[in-house]
C-alpha cells in the first residue's frame, strides 16, 4: 500500500507527463469520491430523511426535503470538482478562473437551497399568521425582500473570496440607499402606507367604500396605490399615503354577518326564487341603526306579502339566535322643579 502511494504521489523529479498524469489521477479520484458521497447523501435524504419527516404532523419538512434534495446533490458534486481543479498545477490565470467559476456556482447553489427553504416556510406560515388575503398581498413583497437579502449575502461572500474591499462596497450601498431614499421619499411613504392598509385593514378587496362624494368597490390594494372601481365603471387610483390620511366610509365591512344572515333567511323560504338569488345591501346610516335592504324575487306576485311575512319572521328569529340586537331608539326625560311657579308647601 505504501509503495502504491509512493508511486502515485507527484514528485518534482517526475517527468512532465508523469507529473500531470499523477495530478490528474488524484483529482479524478477526488471528483469520483465526491460523486459517491453525493449518492450517499441522496440515499440518506430519501430513506432516513423521509422516515424522520414521517414522525411530524406537518408536511412542511416533506416539501423542504423534496425541494432541496436535488440542489444538495449538485452542491456535493460541484464541491468535489472545485477541490479537484484547485489542486491541479494549472497556469495561474486559468486556475483562478476555473476555481473561481466553480466557487461562484457553489455559492449560487447554496443560495438556491436557502431560497427554497425560505419560500416553503413563508408559504406555510404566511397565511396562518396574517390570513389568506394578507398573505396574498404581503407575502410576495416579503419574499422579494428576503431574496434580495440572500443575493446580497451571496454577493458579499463572493467578493470576499476574490479579495475585494467589502467595506467600501457597504459604504457605497449605504450612500446609494440614502440618495435613493431621498429621491423616492413619496414612493416610500406610499409603500409604508400600503403596509399600514394591509395590516390595519380598514377595508378589504371587494368592499364598497365612500371617499368624499365618490363611491366605488375596492379592486386591488397595492404597495403604491389602491385601485377603486367607481359606480360608472371607471377606475380611481389613489396613492396609499393620501388614502391613509383621508376619512372614508366602509359600506360593506361593518355588516357582513347581518347581510349574510338576511340572504340566508330569504333563501330558506320556499317561494323565494334562487335565480336571480336574493341580495342584501348596506343602504345607509340611520339615527340608531345601520339600514340594510334585502331584495328577493317570487314567481307569483300574489304571494309577495305572505313571503315577506315569512322572511321577516325568519330574520327576527335568526337575529335573536345569533345575538344581533335591534338598536331601538331611546329617549331620556329629565324632570326639573320650577321654583318660581311651583306651589309652596
Amino acid at each position: 500500500m505504501d509503495s502504491i502511494l509512493y508511486y502515485l504521489t507527484p514528485n518534482e523529479t517526475d517527468a512532465f507527463f508523469l507529473f500531470w498524469a499523477k495530478q490528474s489521477l488524484i483529482s479524478a479520484g477526488i471528483a469520483a469520491g465526491f460523486y459517491l458521497l453525493s449518492r450517499l447523501v441522496q440515499f440518506a435524504l430519501a430513506k432516513i430523511g423521509t422516515r424522520l419527516c414521517a414522525f411530524t404532523e406537518s408536511d412542511l419538512d416533506d416539501r423542504i426535503l423534496e425541494r432541496v434534495s436535488g440542489p444538495t446533490m449538485l452542491l456535493v458534486n460541484c464541491a468535489g470538482l472545485y477541490l479537484a481543479i484547485k489542486r491541479l498545477p494549472l497556469p495561474e490565470k486559468i486556475g483562478i478562473i476555473a476555481s473561481g467559476f466553480l466557487f461562484v456556482v457553489n455559492i449560487a447553489i447554496l443560495t438556491t437551497i436557502a431560497y427554497r427553504v425560505m419560500d416553503e416556510m413563508l408559504q406555510r406560515y404566511g397565511s396562518r399568521v396574517g390570513g389568506a388575503e394578507v398573505s396574498r398581498q404581503v407575502m410576495p413583497l416579503i419574499e422579494k425582500l428576503c431574496t434580495i437579502f440572500l443575493v446580497l449575502v451571496a454577493l458579499i461572500i463572493t467578493l470576499k473570496h476574490f479579495n475585494y474591499d467589502i467595506l467600501s462596497l457597504v459604504t457605497a450601498l449605504g450612500v446609494g440607499s440614502l440618495a435613493i431614499g431621498l429621491a423616492a421619499k413619496d414612493t416610500l411613504a406610499n409603500m409604508i402606507s400600503g403596509f399600514t392598509l394591509m395590516i390595519d385593514r380598514p377595508f378589504r378587496i371587494g368592499d364598497r367604500i365612500q371617499l368624499g362624494t365618490q363611491v366605488g368597490d375596492v379592486v386591488d390594494i397595492g404597495l403604491r396605490s389602491t385601485k377603486i372601481k367607481g359606480m360608472d365603471n371607471t377606475f380611481l387610483i389613489i396613492p396609499n399615503a393620501e388614502l391613509c390620511n383621508s376619512t372614508l366610509i366602509n359600506l360593506a365591512f361593518p355588516d357582513q354577518r347581518g347581510k349574510g344572515l338576511l340572504v340566508q333567511c330569504a333563501a330558506g323560504v320556499p317561494d323565494v326564487l334562487s335565480d336571480p338569488p336574493p341580495e342584501a345591501f348596506f343602504a345607509n346610516f340611520g339615527d340608531s341603526a345601520l339600514n340594510l335592504s334585502l331584495f328577493f324575487w317570487v314567481a307569483d306576485h300574489t304571494k309577495i306579502f305572505a313571503t315577506t311575512d315569512q322572511i321577516n319572521c325568519a330574520i327576527a328569529k335568526c337575529f335573536q339566535d345569533n345575538g344581533i340586537n335591534i338598536p331601538y331608539p331611546t329617549r331620556t326625560v329629565f324632570y326639573q322643579k320650577d321654583e318660581n311657579n311651583a306651589p309652596q308647601d
